[in-house]
Order: structure tokens, then sequence, then C-alpha cells
């Protein structure tokens, strides 16, 4: 994020360049981390961790700029919800079709330390020409002051400064280790609580495939609501939708339909805070007199980041408190812990993190509109300044 917010925009921009370079390098590592290659178990689990690391900080080379460019492209907050919306449609769309077509390319080779590589490509060839299309037909109207120059203590006042980016890194804590341990916990549900581990793709494909057109009511329901509103909506109905669902004996139809529409719900303000990060990342600019969008969008996937890691985490010490034992027929108490795990902790973290939208975040769609058209003004004072100095000289 530092090195993306120091660097001097070209003719093609400042976060275009940054996103498709390493675009192709990502395609590279992706091909690399699925080969398996012919050495000793000590050497492939160090080449594991090595291609994998490698991996995860050239991601983050695409990711962060990426991200940055919403805030770039637009200060109009309709214009922001709705490239947020297709933002989290098109992350939903590509989870739905990985999971669909990558195994079936991998099973057309007998060989699969051939077909997993293969089917690595492909994905990445698909990467590439998308991230693209985005770099050819994008462009950075919103650009930093010509003679702002940001230093090291320019970006730690962005962070420590920024009240809105603390409040939403607090809640996405909340929000994305629900999120995931939703996923992690469904395997163990499909396979013990319904008996049936076939179930897990038919379930997976109905309430992603909803969840991706749902995704497409966002900027309808924040132009009617607001964004924060339109979140704790959200919140809602996700929290009834998986109380409910604890507290009724599960059937794989009743339990589809109440996880469809509590992932459904989820992934509202999930789209949404997209949109609030170039909002905060303009709240930033008017707060310091830098633009740090790089730093402030790093700091906010760290979180989630973060997040994925205490989910996880939280998956295998709950499966341990509960007794689960392996391949095995599970005792009530783990089966109920199961259940709770998919769903009662969910409602209880997404409880938290509506608490804290609710109560703290106060950069509303009005104020946002307000500090875009002072941001307006200083540029244009500061510009006429320059003109009149040079102008004089």
């Amino acid at each position: 994020g530092s090195y993306v917010d120091k660097r001097k925009a070209t003719r093609t921009g400042k976060y275009r360049p940054v996103m498709m370079f390493s675009a192709v390098v990502l395609a590279l590592l992706t091909v690399i981390t699925f080969v398996a290659p012919e050495i000793s178990t000590q050497g492939k689990l160090v080449y594991a961790y090595a291609s994998y690391m490698i991996w995860g900080f050239w991601y983050s080379m695409v990711n962060i700029p990426y991200g940055s460019l919403a805030a770039a492209m637009t200060q109009d907050v309709n214009d922001r919800t709705q490239l947020a919306s297709f933002r989290q449609a098109g992350s939903l769309l590509a989870l739905l079709i990985t999971g669909v077509i990558f195994m079936p390319i991998v099973m057309l080779f007998s060989n699969t330390k051939l077909g997993f590589p293969i089917a690595a490509a492909a994905m990445a060839i698909v990467g590439v020409m998308s991230h693209l299309y985005c770099y050819r037909n994008t462009r950075e109207y919103i650009q930093p002051q010509a003679n702002e120059k940001i230093h090291f203590r320019d970006l730690k006042a962005a962070l420590l400064q920024n009240k809105p980016l603390g409040i939403l890194i607090l809640m996405s804590l909340f929000t994305i280790s629900a999120y995931n341990i939703k996923i992690a916990m469904l395997v163990y549900f499909c396979q013990y609580n319904l008996g049936n581990l076939g179930l897990m793709a038919i379930i997976n494909f109905i309430i992603i495939g909803s969840s991706v057109i749902s995704i497409t009511a966002i900027p309808k329901l924040v132009k009617m609501f607001g964004k924060k509103n339109t979140m704790l909506l959200g919140f809602s109905i996700s929290i009834i939708a998986d109380l409910i669902n604890f507290f009724t004996p599960s059937s794989p139809i009743s339990f589809t339909i109440l996880a469809t529409i509590a992932f459904v719900a989820i992934s509202i303000p999930n789209g949404i805070v997209w949109a609030l990060i170039s909002d905060i990342i303009d709240f930033g600019e008017w707060k310091t007199g830098k633009r740090a969008a790089g730093v402030t969008y790093a700091a906010f996937s760290f979180s989630r980041k973060l997040a994925q890691s205490i989910s996880g985490f939280t998956a295998g010490l709950g499966l341990t408190l509960i007794g689960y034992i392996p391949n095995a027929i599970q005792s009530h108490h783990a089966l109920l812990g199961i259940k709770g795990l998919l769903l009662l902790y969910p409602a209880i973290t997404i409880t938290v993190a509506a608490l804290i939208i609710w109560l703290w975040y106060e950069l509303t769609d009005k104020r946002c509109n307000e500090i875009v058209a002072e941001l307006h003004q200083r540029h244009l004072n500061a510009a006429h300044a320059g003109a009149t100095t040079g102008m004089e000289n």
C-alpha cells in the first residue's frame, strides 16, 4: 500500500499499471503453487510454504491497486455503490465458476500432478484476460494534487487519524470471521448432521448462485435506505435466518432455504464495504490533506486476512471443544456443536458487527457528499494559488 501511494502517476494512471503487471506475475505464480516437484518430503513442505507466501505477496500487489482504483474512478456515492456491487458479484461468480469447473478439468488427466497445474493455468489465463479488460476500460479521474508528496509520517497519520477506517476494520473482524466459518463448517454439517456429503456441492451452488443474483439489488437498496441502513438490514435478516435455522430441526430443504437467505443477506453488507472504503479514502484526504488510498485499502485488506485466520482458528478450536472425531459417528453433543459453529456463532458475531456500525459509524452518504464538495473546493483553491504564483514568476 505504501509503495502504491508513493508511486507517481504515469500516463496510464497510478494504480492500473501496477495492477496489470502484478496480475501477469500472479498468474505464473498460481501455476507454480500447483506444481508438485519430485523432491523429498521436507523439500516439498519448504516448496509449499515458499511458493504460497510469494503468491500471497503478489496477490496483494494485484488486490491493493485494484481496490484503490474504485476511489480514483469516481467520487459519486451512487457510482461507488454500483462499483462495489459489481465487484462483489464478480467475486461470488468467480467462486461459483471455479468451484464447479476446476476439479472436472483436473480429472480430465489420469495424472493429477499434471491436471492440477493445467487447471490452474486455465484459471490464470482467464484472470490475466479479465485484468487486461479492466486495465483497458477504466480511467483514474480522481488524481492527487500535482505537488503532493507522501512521506511515511503521512501514511501513519492517514491510518491513526481515520476513525471510520478503524470502525470498519473492527466490524470486518466479526463479519468476515462469520462469513468464513460458514464456508468452513458446511462440509462437516452436510457429512454428519445431514448425513450426505454429496449435498455440499448442491447447497453451495444454490447459496452462492442466489447471492450473485441478489448483489444486483445493492444499488437500489442503497438509494432507498442509504449504505449504513442497508447494511443493518442485511445484518438483521442474516441473524434472524441463522437463529431460526439453529433452533429448528434440520432437513436438507429447510436448511438450504434458510442458509441461502442468511448468506444472501450477509453478502449485501459485505458488498457495500467496498463502497465505504472509497468514502473513507476521501475522509482521510479531508482529515490529513494527503490521499493515501493504497495504505488505507491495504490496512482494511489486512484486517480481512486477519479475520480469515480467526475463523480458521475458531473452527479448529471449536471442533476440538465439542468432541468432534474425524470419520466416525458423532455424539449428540458434537452434532449440536457443529450446528452451533455453523449457525449460532455467525449470528452472535454479526450481531456485534451490526452494533459497531449502528452505534459508531457516522460517515453517512450526506456527510460524504459534503466532504467531496469541500475537497473539490480545496483543489480549486490550490490550483488557483498555483496559477497565480506561476503568473507572478
